[in-house]
Parts: C-alpha cells; structure tokens; sequence
C-alpha cells in the first residue's frame, strides 16, 4: 500500500511540476524575432510565452508582470526547427537495427512508424543544441536492404530486394507506412500527429520492389487503388468472404482508404526528371495527394511541380551524380524550386545523429540562391503547412505552441549558439550526452570519482 501511495504521490508531483513549467510566464526581450509568418522579420521586438503559448510577439509587445525574461542582447529568436524526413525517436545507431521497415507480406501501408517511438531517445538533446524542436519521422521502403538508416539515402535500384524474401513482389511492398510528426521535448509523450503521410518508392527503387521495371510499378499502383475503392464500396461483402479477393491485405486497403479520399498525401521518393513527371500524371489520374521526396532533378521541371502545387522535401547538399537517375543534381536546386512557386522543405543530411545539420543546409541554400526567407521557411512553416501542423507550430505567431529557439545570433551561421530551447513553452536542458563527457573530463587536473579514475 505504501508503495502505491508513494508512486501515486510521485506521479502527481511530476504531473504538478510539468504544468508548473507550463504556466511560467516568459518574455524574450531586445531580440531580432525571425517570425516565419506573417509578421516578417522583426529587427528589435520581445516574444512573450504563457501556458506553453506564444502570447505575444512584436516590437511593441509588453513584458507581463511577475514574468522571467530573458534579455537576448541582440541575439535572434527563430522558431524551432523542424528534422524533416528523419529517423529520430526510431534509430539510434542504424548497424543495430531500427524501426523504419518491416518485412512482412500483410503489413505494408499499415505500417505505422508510431508506436515505435522513443522518446528516451539519446539523440534528442543532439538534435536540440542545433535548433531543432519537431521531427517528421518517415519509414523507408519495406525491400530496403541492410537496415544501416544512418547511412546516406540512396534510392537507385541496388538497395532494394524484390520482395520480403527477394522471391518477387507484391503491390503492397510497394507503399512503406506512415510517417508521423512528433516533438523533441523531454517529456513521455512526444507525438504530435500520426499517420501524417504514406511513403512509396519510385523510379529505380519502386520499379525494383514492382518486379524490375517502372511500368510494372504503375500497374500495381493504379490495382493496389482500384481495389482499395471496391473495397470502401463492399465492406460488408468482403468482411462475410462473399466478395472476391483483393491484392492487399484488410490492414493495407484500410490504411490507403484516406489516400484515396485525398486526405492523406503520398511521400513519393524519386529523383529523375523523367519520373516526376510520371507522379504528377499517375496523382492527377488517380485524385491523390502527393509530397515528392529526394527531387534531386527537380529544378528541371520545376514550372510543372508549381503548376501541380506539389510539395518537395529535398536535401540542399544533395548535388552529387551518383546514379543515372540523378545526373542533372545540382546545389541550386533548391533555390530554382522556390524561385519557380514550389514549397520546399529541407530533409536532413545522414542518419539520426546528424540531424543538427539541418541549419547548415539552410545556410548552404542561401548561399547557393534561394532566399534567406524561403530557406528560413523551408525549415519551419513549410514543414508544418506539408504535414498538417502549422495551426500549432511553425512560426511565431500568438496562438501557437512555443516552440522556439534563442540564438547568440544568425542561425545559419555556423558560429551562432543556441543558448534558451523552448519546446510547448518549457526551457529544455542545454546538455546532451556529449557535452556532459566533455564536461566531466574537461580540467583532468580535477580529482575525479574513483570510478572514473583508471587503477
């Protein structure tokens, strides 16, 4: 009794100290504020947070009584950055596995990358000293070989089997899951929105998974679709075994349902010019959404990506030929895309552990042409407007939660710090694992615990 007591008094005490952190009043003064929104950039302003809530933001915003400020000296407050197509909270090192893939023959689209999410995970505070405060996590292709997710991506034929066991393939190998978006907090519980998009490989690596060729692909795309709405129409029939056989399993036409009703987008991986132009047609035929993934020859024909308003995650350091399927890669990529009308939004580079990159790119971008704004963009707002979240993170704007970031000046400045992470309005600790080993062994001149002294 007395241990049920103890733990419930425990709980309460966590739960009263997380709505604590909650209610604390902040004001961020004498900052440039990089809104993200409408408001623009502000050159000298506060940001005002209350109950997890940006309260206020502007140059005229008031510090509220009793509230902690924090006097940014002219340093930048941004919003958090958001780790597009990411694998954090389900890989840690990708040599021991992960939980992006699976290989079995009825779960395909049903994959749901949630409910393997950890929140313990160690690289969550790596990711928040570069800024980072969101993550939308994707699963990659179910015939992916190896399972090392912290090696680049590489999506040419190569790296995929036929199948499950490599004996062939069926339509439903063809869609990978469904991504999530989730925060970088301290907290339990750090889902933000599920099944935010279904993933599907194309050109080299979707033909692979199709039987070997790209044509193949699209036959089973458009029966894998046919037979998700004779399902939607025969429920009752299929639930009695009084209809006929379809190509999926109920797991996988359940799954694809919003698909279909275009409520669900499609993350389609491809690179060639060639074969973006094959998505745009194959979305416009079957009525769905979709968000094309890699682009690596998209400034190719970028007009017809903006005319179709379909969205791009991409990679700004993404410039190499590596295959046949990417030889017009170039770094302007990104900065013809925006120029052109598209949405962009930047993935980041490798595995987990190098998430805290994702500004470097940003400041690579710019360099190479695009806009500071569209690059600002492209890792804040226009991650949340793809994924179905800008109505509570994203950019600066009363209303939303506060998710963001104070730094020692521009954020795509490699010398630039971070030195305050706020995520639904709690300061997060300014450590990680890293920092605390370089901490603990910093002045060796220091007695140390004997069980960090070598006999």
């Amino acid at each position: 009794m007395r241990k049920v007591l103890f733990s419930a008094c425990a709980l309460a005490a966590l739960t009263l100290g997380a709505a604590a952190a909650n209610a604390e009043t902040v004001a961020i003064t004498n900052a440039k504020i990089l809104t993200a929104g409408p408001a623009g950039e502000i050159a000298s302003g506060t940001v005002v947070i209350k109950d997890g809530k940006i309260a206020a933001v502007g140059a005229s915003a008031a510090v509220p009584a009793g509230a902690r400020v924090i006097d940014a000296r002219g340093g930048v407050v941004a919003p958090g950055f958001f780790a597009t197509g990411s694998m954090l909270g389900e890989v840690e090192v990708g040599s021991l596995g992960n939980d992006l893939s699976v290989n079995n023959p009825e779960i395909g689209a049903s994959f749901d990358i949630q409910y393997g999410l950890n929140p313990g995970s160690v690289l969550f505070p790596v990711a928040r000293l570069g800024g980072l405060t969101s993550a939308v996590v994707l699963p990659i292709p179910a015939g992916r070989r190896g399972g090392d997710a912290d090696e680049e991506d590489d999506d040419d034929a190569s790296q995929y089997t036929a199948g499950p066991s490599g004996e062939g393939s069926k339509s439903h190998t063809l869609f990978s899951g469904q991504g999530a978006v989730i925060d970088l907090g301290t907290g339990d519980t750090i889902l933000t929105k599920a099944r935010v998009a279904m993933v599907a490989p194309f050109g080299s690596g979707g033909a692979a998974l199709a039987g070997g060729a790209r044509g193949a692909e699209f036959v089973a795309l458009k029966e894998a679709f046919a037979d998700v709405r004779d399902y939607m129409k025969n429920k009752a029939a299929y639930d009695k075994a009084a209809y006929r056989d379809l190509g999926l399993s109920k797991g996988d036409l359940e799954a694809l349902i919003p698909v279909v009703e275009g409520k669900m987008p499609v993350v389609a991986v491809v690179k060639r010019a060639s074969d973006i132009r094959q998505v745009l047609a194959f979305a416009r035929d079957e009525h769905i959404k979709v968000i094309l993934d890699g682009a690596q020859e998209g400034w190719v024909v970028a007009p017809e990506i903006a005319k179709a308003g379909v969205p791009v995650l991409m990679n700004p350091f993404d410039d190499r030929p590596e295959s046949y399927e990417e030889l017009a890669a170039t770094l302007d990529n990104a900065g013809r895309l925006s120029a052109a009308g598209v949405t962009v939004a930047f993935e980041s580079t490798g595995g987990s552990a190098r998430v805290r990159e994702t500004r470097y790119e940003a400041g690579s971008a710019v360099s190479h042409g695009m806009a500071y704004g569209a690059a600002l963009a492209a890792i804040t707002i226009n991650p949340a407007k793809i994924f179905g979240v800008a109505d509570r993170t994203g950019s600066l704007e009363p209303g939303k939660d506060a998710d963001l970031v104070v730094w020692t000046g521009d954020p795509f400045e490699p010398l630039s710090q971070p030195t305050a992470v706020f995520i639904h309005g709690q300061a997060q600790p300014m450590t990680s694992r890293q920092t605390e080993l370089r901490d603990r062994y910093k002045d060796l001149a220091l007695p140390l615990p004997p069980g960090y002294v070598h006999p």
